[in-house]
């Protein structure tokens, strides 16, 4: 754990304990946790809370799923690894309670539109904060304000994909579906531990509730949904709910690694240049 955190994150002894009172420096990435062999670090487990917000009547539950879970979540299962199991989970979503089941990859969309639109016009203004970094991972962001705090006008001011995602859910679908954003229970599943502490973090209000109420990771999901008994292989093909379940490659790309970036450069081409960039 130690070794992952020094050589691969880059965090553990690039920081002093007697400067920050014997305070760890973590950027909740987790990266201590797998790669731990004994199971002695653990991610802080959100199941009993998505439980108990499905069993109470008088909240409406919103399940929105990453881009990378519909090929992480089918390994849990005996599948081979990578397989697509966008359907089956979505079915699994409905059989555990949820009233909604919506697409991040909706939110991952309008991060695209953001962070491209965003780039255009540091450069067509000759900003001096280029280049510009995307800003879609909280433990990425934290390592930032940490280290580099010189470098922190050169991130988009976008916020993350599950964050525009629940936003747009307690503003604009709250408003659409006649809902009150307070009676809304927004769950996130996510392949990254850094979201459950991004989603507390200030700003991420933009109806005066919390944009996300919970962040699961795919590893929680598959627990609920082996505890539930559900035979997850055989399940139904279900299809996310609209609107906000509609997307296009691009978002879908945010899965693979440098996926965000292609998708905003790719994006921003096309506004600079008035052509679709045919070969990447």
């Amino acid at each position: 754990c130690k070794r992952v955190c020094e050589r691969e994150i880059g965090v553990a002894n690039f920081f002093d304990l007697e400067k920050t009172n014997d305070i760890a420096i973590c950027i909740n990435c987790a990266q201590c946790a797998q790669a731990c062999p004994v199971g002695a670090i653990t991610q802080v487990e959100d199941i009993d809370r998505v439980k108990e917000a499905l069993a109470d009547e008088d909240k409406i539950v919103i399940f929105s799923t990453a881009p990378a879970v519909r090929v992480a979540l089918g390994e849990e299962f005996q599948m081979d690894a990578g397989s697509y199991v966008e359907d089956k989970m979505v079915h699994a979503l409905r059989k555990l309670g949820g009233d909604y089941v919506f697409d991040v990859t909706f939110g991952a969309d309008m991060t695209i539109m953001e962070e491209a639109n965003e780039l255009v016009k540091r450069i067509v203004e000759k900003n001096e904060n280029i280049p510009q970094f995307t800003s879609c991972c909280p433990g990425w962001v934290t390592f930032v304000e940490t280290f580099y705090p010189e470098l922190l006008n050169n991130l988009s001011t976008a916020k993350s994909p599950i964050s525009m995602q629940g936003a747009t859910i307690k503003t604009y679908f709250a408003k659409k579906a006649n809902i009150d954003p307070a009676k809304i229970v927004n769950v996130t599943i996510t392949p990254c531990t850094a979201k459950k502490f991004e989603i507390g973090r200030e700003d991420q209000s933009a109806a005066g509730v919390p944009d996300v109420d919970i962040a699961i990771t795919t590893r929680e999901l598959s627990r609920m949904i082996m505890r539930a008994g559900l035979n997850f292989t055989n399940l139904p093909d279900e299809e996310f709910d609209n609107p906000l379940g509609e997307d296009t490659g691009a978002a879908v790309i945010f899965g693979a690694t440098g996926g965000v970036m292609e998708a905003a450069l790719r994006t921003a081409a096309e506004w600079v240049t008035g052509e679709e960039l045919k070969e990447v």
